[in-house]
């Protein structure tokens, strides 16, 4: 079937440079996955290439030879962008599109485009802003008015409505304001989770590669009815919602951001107020694309994320989402057999029973033994010590109960915090 063109989209070329320590397999991914990028912003890719170099050129970036292969190549395809995959200098930047003759937007710009499209909350608009505002700062020099270009298109949504035909001065306080506001958010998480602890569930937070099912998940075990599309970062705000799990106990769990490889340090520093919630949780449910050909890299890099918010050593369930995708020919997943550890498919229900199963004797494990003492005007704070616990001794006195029980490291958690209430 003839498949109509789509006139209307930007055309865009891909260009990445290979230098002596990386792997030629590493930087083809990494090119495939930045044309997932383009896609998902709306761009069609015409064209894509690697330079080998000993060093990036300090002016353009690439060499001289690759820069006019590029200009003409542009013309010859009637390419409106070029998006280099990595996060360029200033300078590098402007002289590439001086040289090449269309506008170029690198990697993490790309990001920031896509970001601006997803949020959906305050929050996340305002930490868009920041963070597009922070990658803006240091290219103001030499743009000029030029900057009005940065009001649509691939590279170049701007963050709302704020004006970008101004100078650093404003700027500077534009962010400093919007660091105020997202501190204001960060107060307010921190009110919210207090008020979580006082409640018995414990919580989960799904994190991943992005794209690799973890709203699909949230959605079948929840009904949360969370956007979930095949596209890279297809939700940017974090939703929680309630499950029931196989022992009778309930749990929240919370649908985060994808992560991808080198995650621009704007968009680290800019989202830690949402990301906090890893550092959080009472468990880490890391959702695996088991059907992705580069499954374990992007394992690892999800482990650098985690690291940098402090959370390496929470508690994991590791759950191999897409293995309704595997046969044959790309299996690639070794059956899971360890208790942190369970194969699923989000889209047709498969292994999630056993998920849940996993997922409720994980947040049981870690048992301890804690002596409270309960006020009987806290009375109220008892069944939640019988329910969720063994209780080894019991001594009744003038003013309260002195409770000691063997019950999960969560729920102690939650005894303390309902006693400091």
């Amino acid at each position: 079937m003839h498949q109509i063109k789509d006139d209307s989209k930007e055309k865009v070329i891909l260009t990445a440079l290979e230098l002596p320590a990386m792997e030629s397999e590493d930087v083809e991914e990494s090119l495939l996955e930045l044309a997932g990028l383009a896609e998902t912003a709306g761009a069609e890719v015409v064209d894509s290439n690697v330079q080998r170099r000993r060093r990036p050129d300090s002016a353009t970036y690439l060499g001289r030879g690759r820069v006019r292969e590029l200009a003409e190549l542009a013309g010859s395809r009637g390419a409106d962008l070029l998006i280099v995959d990595r996060e360029l200098q200033p300078a590098q930047q402007r002289n590439l599109e001086e040289a090449v003759g269309v506008r170029v937007v690198d990697r993490t710009q790309l990001n920031l485009d896509i970001f601006a499209r997803r949020a959906g909350t305050r929050e996340g608009k305002l930490q868009v802003e920041l963070a597009q505002l922070q990658y803006l700062l240091p290219r103001l020099t030499g743009l000029g008015t030029q900057l009005s270009r940065l009001g649509g298109g691939i590279g170049t949504r701007g963050p709302g409505e704020t004006r970008l035909e101004v100078d650093r001065r404003r700027i500077r306080k534009r962010i400093a304001d919007l660091q105020k506001e997202i501190e204001e958010v960060r107060r307010h998480r921190t009110l919210l989770r207090r008020g979580r602890q006082t409640v018995p569930f414990p919580l989960a937070v799904l994190v991943g590669y992005t794209n690799a099912g973890k709203s699909t998940l949230l959605n079948k075990l929840t009904g949360a009815g969370v956007l979930a599309e095949d596209k890279l970062f297809a939700t940017l705000d974090p939703t929680t919602r309630r499950v029931d799990l196989p022992s009778g106990d309930t749990a929240l769990l919370t649908d985060t951001v994808g992560f991808i490889r080198n995650l621009p340090h704007h968009l680290v520093a800019a989202f830690r107020a949402t990301l906090e919630e890893v550092a959080e949780a009472d468990l880490i449910v890391h959702v695996v694309d088991a059907s992705h050909p580069r499954m374990k890299e992007q394992m690892r890099a999800v482990e650098e994320v985690l690291k940098s918010l402090e959370a390496g050593g929470k508690p994991r369930l590791t759950v191999f989402n897409k293995v309704d995708r595997l046969d044959d020919t790309n299996n690639v997943l070794p059956p899971p057999n360890l208790p942190g550890e369970v194969a699923v498919s989000a889209l047709n229900g498969a292994g999630l029973s056993q998920m849940l199963q996993r997922l409720s004797g994980l947040l049981a494990a870690g048992r301890v033994t804690e002596t409270f003492f309960v006020p009987y005007n806290r009375s109220a704070v008892l069944p939640l010590i019988y329910e969720n616990g063994r209780v080894l001794e019991e001594k009744h006195g003038p003013e309260g109960v002195e409770v000691t029980t063997e019950l999960g490291a969560v729920w102690a958690r939650r005894v303390r915090a309902r006693l400091r209430e």
